[in-house]
């Protein structure tokens, strides 16, 4: 749906973007992840004709007026109710629609009950999903939401998180968030966008699974004394740095650190070398293992560990 080539915007001396591709395919939600700063309403500026790149080229296979753009803190004039607002909308982007459309993006969005209220009382959720009704209203192809969810609370944000995701398949989404966790929550394809530069792109799971160093998570049961093993384990008991000390010295193990509780976080080479060799490993140390399993992968772990 939108392809960029080596697309650059620059503000004298610096570089607000270096050289992106960007690939988006038609029918996803795609989630542009990184820090504020990154350049990612820049991008999105771009892609929606709001801004002139430097250098570049930008390509999106969506016919004119089926682009819809929602900023990241829509602003309404107050003494507007919820209705008569999508409907200025409706007029401007599809004159031919009719009030059963207004009506049922206010419904989709949840905003039925309060579309005879003047926008001026309504909450910042309510006008972030009123923005996205707004939006809606022509039924465009091509969505692109600027930090949808950024300034809400955690209801307000649970419910845009929701309805972006009720949206899938209706049209492609071009979605901007430095909350890595709601990246990772609605999209199914993302970009790591870091000081202007695309470092990552691709399907959230290759992100996710190639890319995030294998780490367990084991937790021991601190003072237990077993008297097996190498000795580690013996005496006033094996504690959870005994453990990462004997662990750091095995070849496979990258590194080990102690944590609280008896925690032991692990990376390892491989997921293959930590199912052959860890338990064994652990055994030798005569902890007594309380739990033990790979670390869920965070798009927040996978990011940092690409931008170090």
């Amino acid at each position: 749906m939108i392809h960029t080539r080596d697309l650059a915007k620059r503000y004298g001396a610096h570089a607000a973007l270096d050289g992106v591709d960007l690939h988006v395919p038609a029918g996803s939600i795609y989630g542009l992840a990184g820090p504020n700063g990154a350049g990612k309403t820049t991008l999105l500026d771009i892609v929606a004709g709001l801004r002139a790149p430097t250098s570049g080229e930008v390509a999106i296979d969506a016919a004119p007026g089926t682009i819809a753009v929602l900023p990241d803190t829509p602003q309404f004039d107050p003494w507007l109710t919820g209705r008569e607002v999508v409907a200025l909308a409706q007029s401007l982007t599809a004159p031919a629609g009719d009030d059963a459309r207004v009506d049922e993006v206010l419904d989709q969005t949840g905003l039925a009950d309060a579309a005879a209220r003047r926008c001026g009382g309504y909450s910042r959720g309510m006008l972030q999903r009123l923005g996205l009704a707004a939006t809606l209203v022509s039924r465009p192809s091509l969505i692109l939401l600027d930090e949808p969810a950024s300034a809400l609370d955690p209801q307000g944000r649970r419910e845009v998180l929701d309805l972006i995701s009720q949206l899938r398949g209706q049209a492609t989404i071009l979605f901007s968030s430095h909350i890595l966790g709601d990246v990772q929550e609605v999209c199914d394809a993302v970009g790591v966008l870091h000081h202007g530069r695309l470092l990552f792109q691709g399907p959230l799971s290759e992100l996710l699974v190639g890319r995030a160093v294998p780490r367990y998570l084991v937790r021991v049961r601190e003072g237990a004394a077993t008297g097996v093993g190498t000795g580690v384990g013996t005496g006033a008991g094996t504690t959870a740095h005994d453990v990462a000390a004997a662990l750091s010295r095995e070849p496979w193990v990258a590194s080990a650190a102690a944590g609280d509780a008896g925690q032991v976080t692990i990376e390892v080479a491989s997921m293959a070398d930590a199912e052959h060799r860890l338990p064994a490993a652990l055994a030798a140390t005569g902890a007594s293992v309380v739990s033990l399993g790979p670390e869920a992968v965070s798009l927040e772990r996978a990011f940092l560990e690409l931008t170090s």
